[in-house]
């Protein structure tokens, strides 16, 4: 509320305070820090049956004394009683609980939501499960997980002066603050008191709808009472791991704890019992351990314990996360809700009409380039392509360095196919450079061919193979059975042998994929052949070539088109509020189209650090893999190889693996694709929007087959849009037919007011 006084004129209604000396009244005070105003009424116990009347008359005098615009929003159905007669341009529930699972839940409470969410123009939710629960109860409902000040908590990063009550308090500290009511698994924080007298647990926040007599008593367990907001970072500074031991029940089923967020940004690594929120968006930090048991517990408390205090690299991912949850951010995205509902509610929309397009095209890479240029070109269509990259080409947008050699921004792009029709498609766009990739593998202190090939076993091996028979039973005899491929690691086994898989996919796919080939789909190494010729060449395909001018060029070509405007560095989510088209083409994550409703579907991501050398060549070939996990890269690539550039200097990349970053490999698990399914089925729903590309259809493509998929794509929707064409003009022709008679007595009839010209349409 606080950023939203900055635009609006914030009053914060409160409970009323029950006096038995008052009349009633509504005492009001202004925040000195945010500016919103707090209104508290007052109210006397013995009239309860005129509370009703009294909180209205009140809410009325409040209102009319502050004329203008008027949003209403709730946290709660129970204010609704005595103000749902307002006149609103916007009312928002913002849904931050499932009261009516909570304790002592008053009866009224379900059918007031119910009435609430009939009467509200948008829904708000505090987390994914939240928003999973009530998104078919409402047309526009919106999860807003929580956000975080992280300046505020930061501040316990540095140590902080030790509250009071808790500076004598021995370490290790495991602390909790919030409410503590029937949320809390206060079963599982005594039996964990007691098996570990020697940690101490502080316990901060209001005992609320439970009996004190309930709380645990050991000696080391602290219970602190509730403190205020500013002193939270300090005591935060004083714990050594934060714990959230909540219950599994009805009340916590759709929780999403503020609190996650609030101690990630203190600096301190949080155990949680396994709430389906905590797990979804923080489960796979090593910041965040789960447990469901007192033993389960312990043992995370224990590496939460043991992460090192000096070299803090586990909370980098952390602070990337972090920096993704801004309330600055929560609140301009509801704000802009806000606005475009209660100009809906208003009716005074600008009499300017928006641009209007045919096609929205979503992603200005291969898919939504393709789909754009064929939708102009040959569709006829007037188009508009945004992205929100500040340039076109995607991932394979290259550029020169200051010393004007060219290179890839996110990593090498090499382009190969055996399609005929799609090489013939890009050279409208391009002239071609002809190029054969070849990589070579760091082995100790060799460089050998990689995919594995005959020369790639001689150098290793010592061998002296002489044909791709001798190869061929090489690899046989090293090869182990296995009786079900499924995995990546089944299929390099089955074929080279261990010895092979762990030199060259074992340490490489762990680094690429943060996983063991064991856990990942067999497609992933499948990818990567292996020879018992002498053909080094990465990929066999019939067209090899890079753009003669590079990819960004490329894009250009396609994308100067009269009917096609770009607009780089936006939002989709703004410009479809600025535009009206009739079509969406979406090429981004398909997750992120539908507000990450399942949850977010996982990738792996890529940092790149770019180098330009004082010499002509770096490396003997383009790439040069490391598959050893003793080297953070994975590979390092020699962009003059790719582009047939001379210079006395050389621009190279090495390429690090991560989990966080822009989303680049789908991960190809069961329980992904599963994961997709779900929203692939919200997409098949979407009759007016066509996804497609890498992250739209969660496909671990080339980028010959994103070309391909996008044209058989624009071929599919114009083939319905010839067929529905002509079904109408069918459909038009025999109406015609059977309405002639009477078209000519219409027409006669205005041709009698005085137009000769009317007489003869029907004719013509």
């Amino acid at each position: 509320m606080s950023r939203f006084a900055r635009d609006y004129r914030v009053i914060f209604w409160e409970e009323p305070i029950l006096d038995a000396t008052a009349e009633p009244s509504l005492a009001l005070s202004i925040c000195a820090k945010s500016g919103v105003t707090v209104a508290v009424p007052h109210l006397n116990p013995n009239e309860s049956a005129l509370h009703e009347r009294q909180l209205r008359r009140l809410v009325d005098e409040l209102v009319a004394s502050r004329p203008g615009p008027l949003v209403r929003w709730y946290y709660t159905p129970m204010m609704l009683p005595f103000s749902r007669h307002l006149a609103a341009d916007c009312t928002v529930y913002d849904c931050m609980d499932e009261l009516a699972n909570f304790k002592f839940a008053p009866p009224e409470l379900l059918p007031l939501e119910q009435e609430l969410i009939g009467v509200a123009d948008l829904v708000f939710t505090g987390g994914y499960s939240l928003y999973e629960a009530k998104r078919d109860r409402h047309l526009s409902v919106h999860a807003f997980p929580s956000s975080v000040d992280v300046r505020h908590f930061g501040q316990a990063r540095a140590k902080q002066p030790d509250p009071a009550d808790q500076a004598q308090l021995p370490h290790p500290r495991f602390g909790f603050y919030g409410v503590i009511d029937e949320r809390m698994d206060l079963a599982l924080l005594s039996e964990v008191a007691r098996q570990r007298p020697d940690w101490t647990f502080v316990m901060v926040g209001p005992v609320v709808k439970i009996s004190a007599d309930d709380l645990p008593t050991q000696p080391n367990i602290a219970w602190l009472g509730g403190k205020d907001y500013a002193e939270l970072p300090a005591y935060l500074s004083g714990w050594d791991v934060a714990m959230m031991p909540f219950a599994i029940n009805d009340a916590t089923k759709f929780i999403s704890p503020t609190k996650t967020p609030e101690y990630l940004a203190a600096g301190r690594p949080v155990v949680s019992t396994p709430i389906k929120d905590v797990i979804r968006h923080y489960g796979e930090l090593d910041a965040v351990q789960i447990a469901s048991n007192p033993a389960d517990f312990i043992a995370a408390c224990e590496t939460a314990l043991a992460l090192p205090r000096e070299n803090r690299e586990w909370l980098r991912p952390v602070d990337a996360l972090l920096s993704t949850m801004s309330w600055d951010e929560t609140a301009q995205q509801m704000q802009a809700l806000i606005a475009e509902a209660s100009a809906e509610r208003r009716a005074v929309r600008p009499l300017a009409k928006k641009p209007h397009y045919d096609v929205l095209v979503v992603g200005a890479g291969f898919a939504g380039a393709v789909m754009a240029e064929r939708l102009a070109n040959d569709g006829g269509k007037k188009v508009l392509v945004i992205d929100r990259r500040p340039h076109i080409a995607g991932n394979a947008y290259d550029l020169p360095n200051e010393d004007g050699i060219l290179y890839h921004l996110y990593g090498p792009h090499i382009f190969h196919t055996n399609s005929e029709e799609i090489f013939a498609y890009l050279s409208r766009f391009t002239k071609w450079r002809p190029y054969e990739h070849r990589v070579l593998a760091s082995v100790g202190d060799k460089l050998v061919p990689m995919p594995i090939n005959r020369t790639t076993l001689n150098i290793l091996y010592g061998l002296n193979l002489q044909s791709d028979a001798e190869a061929e039973a090489f690899l046989e005899s090293r090869a182990e059975p296995v009786d079900e491929i499924r995995t990546s690691a089944d299929v390099v086994v089955s074929k080279v042998g261990r010895e092979l898989y762990e030199t060259f996919f074992q340490g490489y796919t762990r680094k690429q994929w943060g996983m063991d080939p064991s856990e990942l789909d067999k497609s992933v190494t499948s990818r990567v052949p292996t020879r018992t010729s002498t053909d080094d060449r990465y990929f066999t395909d019939q067209f090899q070539a890079m753009p003669l001018d590079g990819f960004t060029r490329m894009f250009e070509a396609m994308l100067d088109h009269p009917d096609i405007e770009l607009r780089l560095g936006v939002e989709w989510e703004d410009v479809r509020r600025e535009v009206s088209y009739d079509r969406l083409v979406f090429t981004g994550p398909i997750d992120e189209y539908f507000g990450y409703r399942y949850g977010k579907l996982p990738y792996r991501s890529l940092q790149f650090r770019h180098e330009t050398l004082d010499t002509e060549q770096f490396q003997p070939v383009a790439v040069v893999n490391y598959p050893s996990e003793d080297t953070p890269y994975t590979r390092i690539t020699e962009y003059k190889y790719l582009t047939g550039q001379t210079a006395p200097k050389t621009s190279i990349t090495y390429e690090y693996p991560s989990a966080e970053g822009d989303p680049y490999y789908p991960i190809p698990r069961p329980e992904n694709q599963a994961l997709f399914k779900r929203y692939e089925a919200l997409a098949l729903a979407e009759p007016d929007v066509t996804f497609v590309g890498r992250l739209a259809t969660y496909r671990y493509y080339n980028m010959d087959q994103v070309v391909g998929q996008a044209l058989a794509t624009y071929r599919k929707m114009k083939a319905a849009e010839d067929e529905q064409r002509e079904a109408l003009e069918a459909a038009a022709r025999r109406a015609v037919a059977s309405e002639r008679p009477a078209l000519f007595a219409r027409s006669a009839s205005i041709a009698r007011t005085g137009s000769s010209e009317a007489a003869a349409t029907p004719a013509e």
